[in-house]
């Protein structure tokens, strides 16, 4: 007689994260009998469900027809985990499966957790403060959906389900295989895949995302300079009200475009002290952001592998020190790389509108970009056109 150690060990482990899960909360799911689901199985697939039917009574007749023991060894025998396994496959056959999720949702946002940074060739910083990004709008939502209505795990050919009146938080949620739950009053499912070393995915599903992703990204900033990265809340230091009138008055002509333009490109300028970058920082903090912008402070590298995410219906990116990032083409130095044509695409839209998806959200998307300078002279005359820049003033005002 052969032993399968490996069949062995497997074994074991699967007995002891299924009473891993018990211990934790987790409950065996009770899968209910549906009168109308057995008739339609019993119609459509009549060959099938016959044939199974036959060979759950076989199992029963051999078992209770035993000679060569007594009547109440064999009575005892259907109670057996063989006998038990056939008859719960057979249950399974002819009840409704436990809710999933529909893939066919057309809006779904999914992140890694916890975001690991890696900055190399193939992973810029760009790349890790965007996935950052989105970790935190995933966890924000399931902030503001509270307990689900229902959550499901299937292990070891058995579903399980949590009870929701126990539920504490998903990061104290035992996962050993994929979960699902469903939040009935938004039409929403959330999956979680476990990955090595206590990391997770999690995958959100709905009809419609864009409000509970508009909420969850209020107040939200990003900022990447150098290897320097954050996502945290808008700040700013100085209010509009503190600037000068002239400055104050442009900033209504703004805040008027904004709520009347899908796509608006601001640029100031002026001698350093002027106050272009706090202003700047005023704008996104008071009229922004209540707006629901996402807010992206940007250096010359990120904004040159810059695309704005997908499932964000507002964003502002605020580019400053623009005359050394979009220059004159003419120049030696401007042709030596792309983030001009790379900026220029981004104004004119062509950048990330030029593909749609079936969603059509780049369509609905609003984008605001304030630029500063110290002079427009070194900027490519083709940024400062009609249609690419709306609005443009010079800051002239010392500013403490």
């Amino acid at each position: 007689m052969e032993f399968d150690y490996f069949s062995g060990n497997e074994s074991t482990s699967n007995n002891n994260k299924q009473q891993n899960l018990l211990t934790s909360g987790w409950r065996p799911l009770q899968r209910d009998l549906d009168w109308e689901f057995l008739w339609q199985l019993a119609q459509n697939d009549t060959k099938e469900f016959a044939q199974k039917t036959f060979n759950l009574a076989s199992t029963f007749s051999e078992v209770l027809g035993r000679n060569n023991f007594t009547w109440w060894a064999n009575l005892f025998a259907v109670a057996s985990e063989n006998t038990r396994y056939e008859v719960e496959k057979f249950w399974n056959y002819i009840t409704p499966d436990p809710q999933s999720p529909d893939h066919r949702y057309k809006d779904v946002l999914s992140t890694e957790t916890p975001i690991l940074q890696f900055v190399s060739r193939n992973s810029i910083p760009i790349d890790y403060v965007l996935n950052r990004l989105q970790e935190i709008t995933v966890i924000r939502v399931l902030q503001i959906l509270g307990r689900p209505t229902i959550i499901t795990q299937y292990y070891s050919e058995r579903d399980f389900y949590f009870p929701v009146e126990k539920f504490v938080s998903w990061e104290r949620l035992d996962v050993v295989n994929t979960v699902n739950a469903y939040w009935e009053m938004y039409d929403l499912w959330l999956q979680i895949e476990p990955y090595d070393r206590g990391r997770r995915q999690y995958t959100l599903m709905a009809k419609d995302l864009a409000p509970l992703v508009n909420k969850a990204t209020y107040d939200l900033a990003v900022m990447l300079s150098g290897y320097q990265s954050r996502v945290g809340k808008v700040h700013s230091q100085f209010p509009i009200r503190t600037f000068p009138a002239d400055i104050q008055s442009f900033t209504d002509s703004l805040q008027q475009a904004v709520l009347n333009q899908n796509q608006l490109a601001v640029v100031v300028h002026g001698e350093p002290g002027t106050g272009k970058t706090a202003w700047t920082q005023a704008v996104a903090k008071e009229i922004l952001m209540p707006l629901g912008f996402v807010i992206f402070i940007l250096d010359h590298d990120a904004i040159a592998n810059f695309v704005p995410p997908t499932y964000l219906e507002r964003i502002c990116i605020i580019i400053n020190e623009a005359d050394n990032l979009a220059q004159n083409r003419a120049s030696e130095i401007a042709q030596s790389n792309n983030k001009t044509e790379h900026i220029l695409s981004l104004l004119d839209g062509t950048l990330y509108q030029s593909v749609i998806d079936e969603s059509g959200l780049q369509m609905k998307q609003r984008l605001v970009v304030l630029m500063t300078c110290n002079t427009t002279e070194r900027l490519d005359p083709a940024m400062l056109r009609k249609g690419r820049v709306d609005l443009i003033a010079e800051f002239t005002q010392k500013f403490v």
